[in-house]
C-alpha cells in the first residue's frame, strides 16, 4: 500500500493522499489527487515526482546523474542541501510508521479501512510532534 504526504519542516503532516496499491507511481497518485498550493511556496520533492510542476510553486528537486557522465560540484552541493531538507519528510513518514499496523501486512479488506488506519497513524504522529513527545 502506498500514500503521498505533504509535510512541514517541523515534521507535521498536512496532507495525505488516498491509499493506493504499491505498484502505483508517486506522480500518478499526485496527478489523480490534485492539491492546490499557495502561490510562491517552495515544494521540496524527490525524483519520483519528475515532471510534476504545480503552478506558481518553486520546485526543488535533486538532479539525476546523466548516464555515462558525472555531476558537477555545484549539482552535488545542491543535491546535498535538498537531501538534508528532505530527510525531515522521511522522519515524518517514519513517525507515522511507528504504528506497526501501517507498516505490517494489513489483512482487513473492508472498504476504506486502509485509509482510516493511515489517517489515524498520521494523526497520532502529529499529536506526538505538537506535544513534543516521543513515547505516544
Amino acid at each position: 500500500m502506498k500514500n503521498n504526504v505533504l509535510t512541514t519542516p517541523e515534521r507535521r503532516i498536512l496532507w495525505l493522499s488516498r491509499t493506493c496499491e504499491g505498484s502505483v507511481h508517486d506522480k500518478k497518485i499526485c496527478d489523480n489527487q490534485p492539491i492546490r498550493f499557495p502561490s510562491g511556496i517552495t515544494l521540496w520533492q524527490d525524483t519520483g515526482f519528475l515532471g510534476h510542476k504545480p503552478e506558481n510553486v518553486n520546485v526543488m528537486m535533486p538532479v539525476k546523474k546523466p548516464k555515462g557522465k558525472e555531476l558537477t560540484q555545484e549539482q552535488k552541493e545542491s543535491n546535498r542541501s535538498i537531501s538534508s531538507f528532505r530527510v525531515l519528510v522521511e522522519h515524518a513518514i517514519g513517525g507515522a510508521k511507528r504504528c506497526r499496523i501501517v507498516k505490517d501486512r494489513f489483512r482487513c479488506h473492508k472498504f476504506g479501512f486502509d485509509d482510516l488506519v493511515m489517517e489515524l497513524a498520521c494523526g497520532l504522529h502529529n499529536l506526538r510532534v505538537s506535544l513534543n513527545y516521543s513515547d505516544i
